[in-house]
């Protein structure tokens, strides 16, 4: 899928060009040793090692700037890896994600063992989490096996002279030793490389059964929800092992591993509740995240959820655009029209309407969502409210009076946390209570109570909504190579000074999937929207882009760098919805 060369220029010399040598970088360094910082420009072009292709891609313009680029190639019958190991994509991008940490690692050992002023002596590659994604910081190219490691080398220097000896120790000896020690077949452990193989296809085979059995999530007996701190997402030691109720376990077969058994969690609404501190958001939180695969030894290698599930809150402030929310907001005193909402500062009810009319857009078929980050008066009204206060009087069809309707007319499923409303008990086909870190399925139970509640108010007519949003003509921005593009941590991207907020799109797993947001977003602003295109269809070229040419498509092969990782469909439209400028 995914392109592995740097541009065309370089890919022709790898083919057998005149490349230039090792030793022909070795002279020029000497030449140019104690020379002006911006001297080491000169050395971008590929050198020929004796077991792989150096590229320096970009060289920092001061030691205090960011790190210089360089990527190691290596052609796939030196670096040997069997083709079983990658034949199914889920393999391919689990074996590219255990490259990429054991080049981490061993990069840890030597990084800054140059020495010199600024960034000198710093060596990195991207520093994966505990879930799997689809980097450019390595690619194998599925065909010919070939590897591509992209990483940052911050060149040395004292003061802002340079300090080509320094450079000679990291490119002649630290990094050779590093590449020699983490990207070839004979270098890693076979059996681990297999059992990351085998543990890709399991998690994989789990994901297609979903749909084969109704289920929207898995979670496998034995699996470690909680995790070791709020800013750790390694599992915690010592937690309670998930074991699922007897009447929720299913039995999966899988191609490796063989039988497993878990909780699968059925298609339609599903509650789950329990006391404070109990385990119910930490629940929610696994099943956010289930949407990707997770490493081995991360405790939630099989905690599984269907890939188009979205976490949805309420989110004041942000801006809508042309949203059909009059499934669930009518007759607004001010008379704005809610077939085509707009604001530039939503309330949490309208936020919450629009974040669920856009999940239906981008094809989800799974809402997660948990009261406490909910607007209350968009999830439910209770029978005294509805006395006082009148339904004609109340623009908001609470998401209550519509959750049924949601599955049984538009196929999307709901797993709700819920604390302090048992309104929902009604509604619910499914109802687990978490009672210290243990499932028990109440569903009988809750319903027989719920019996002497009165069902609140049925929803009004059901509503067809409009997905037919289309925008404005691509802009040529002023200068576009020149746009500058920022990642400001988890919290959103700057593009062109415009700042989208991403804070609240929380199943966003890594900073490098807000860095590749801001090259999607650029990339539709300047050659997609067109003013014709419905938000799906931008989409739907986005992704094609992606599949066809993989990040180079997007960034210009030039532009790959070590730091971008791929969103799901999901964030893309969720990163575009939330981009102002639109």
């Amino acid at each position: 899928m995914l392109v592995t060369d740097i541009n065309g220029a370089q890919k022709q010399r790898r083919n057998g060009g005149n490349m230039k040598q090792s030793s022909d970088l070795s002279r020029m360094l000497r030449q140019i040793d104690r020379k002006s910082y911006p001297a080491y420009k000169q050395l971008r072009d590929e050198y020929q090692f004796p077991s792989y292709v150096l590229s320096i891609d970009h060289v920092q313009g001061d030691p205090f700037a960011a790190p210089s680029k360089v990527s190691i190639h290596i052609k796939g019958k030196q670096a040997a890896f069997p083709k079983g190991l990658y034949r199914l994509p889920c393999q391919k991008t689990a074996l590219e994600d255990t490259l990429l940490r054991e080049m981490g690692k061993q990069l840890r050992k030597v990084s800054f063992q140059a020495k010199g002023s600024g960034k000198s002596g710093l060596m990195a590659v991207s520093n994966p989490g505990q879930e799997v994604l689809e980097r450019s910081g390595c690619q194998l190219a599925k065909e010919t096996g070939d590897v591509v490691v992209r990483m940052e080398i911050g060149f040395p220097a004292n003061g802002r002279s340079i300090n080509a000896r320094e450079l000679e120790k990291i490119l002649f000896e630290l990094l050779p030793r590093c590449v020699n020690k983490s990207l070839f077949y004979t270098a890693l452990d076979a059996d681990q490389l297999r059992e990351t193989a085998e543990l890709a296809e399991d998690q994989d085979a789990v994901r297609r059964m979903l749909a084969e059995r109704r289920l929207v999530a898995f979670v496998a007996n034995g699996a470690v929800l909680p995790r070791e701190s709020g800013v750790s997402s390694r599992p915690m030691k010592q937690a309670v092992a998930f074991q699922s109720p007897p009447s929720m376990e299913v039995e999966l077969t899988l191609p490796n591993r063989g039988v497993i058994r878990g909780m699968g969690i059925p298609q339609g609404v599903t509650l789950i509740v329990g006391g404070g501190y109990h385990g119910k958001s930490t629940l929610l939180k696994a099943l956010e995240l289930g949407i990707y695969n997770h490493i081995a030894g991360d405790g939630r290698e099989f905690v599984i959820t269907d890939r188009t599930a979205v976490k949805l809150r309420a989110e004041d402030g942000r801006s809508v655009k042309d949203v059909d929310i009059s499934l669930f907001i009518n007759n607004l005193p001010n008379g704005k029209d809610t077939v085509r909402f707009c604001t530039e500062d939503a309330s949490g009810s309208t936020s919450q309407a629009a974040n669920m009319m856009e999940a239906m857009e981008a094809a989800s078929r799974v809402f997660l969502i948990d009261e406490d980050t909910s607007a209350t008066n968009f999830m439910i009204r209770d029978e005294l409210m509805q006395r006082v206060v009148h339904r004609d009087v109340e623009p908001i069809t609470p998401y209550i009076e519509r959750v049924r309707e949601l599955y049984e007319t538009f196929g999307i499923s709901t797993v709700l946390v819920a604390g302090s409303s048992g309104s929902y008990f009604h509604k619910a086909d499914c109802i687990v209570q978490m009672n210290h870190y243990v499932p028990a399925d109440i569903t009988e139970f809750a319903k027989k109570e719920a019996e002497e509640f009165p069902v609140l108010e049925e929803a009004p007519a059901s509503i067809q909504p409009s997905f037919e949003r289309k925008f404005g003509q691509n802009r040529k921005l002023a200068g576009s190579d020149r746009i500058k593009m920022k990642t400001m941590g988890m919290d959103g991207i700057s593009i062109d000074r415009e700042t989208i907020d991403l804070r609240y799109v929380e199943q966003l797993a890594d900073p490098e999937q807000l860095a590749m947001l801001a090259h999607l977003v650029k990339y539709a602003e300047l050659h997609v929207f067109d003013g014709r295109r419905t938000m799906a269809q931008v989409v739907d070229i986005l992704e094609e882009k992606l599949e066809k040419l993989g990040f180079g498509g997007i960034c210009g092969e030039k532009n790959v760098g070590t730091g971008l990782a791929m969103p799901r469909r999901q964030e893309i439209f969720a990163c575009l919805n939330r981009y102002r400028r639109l």
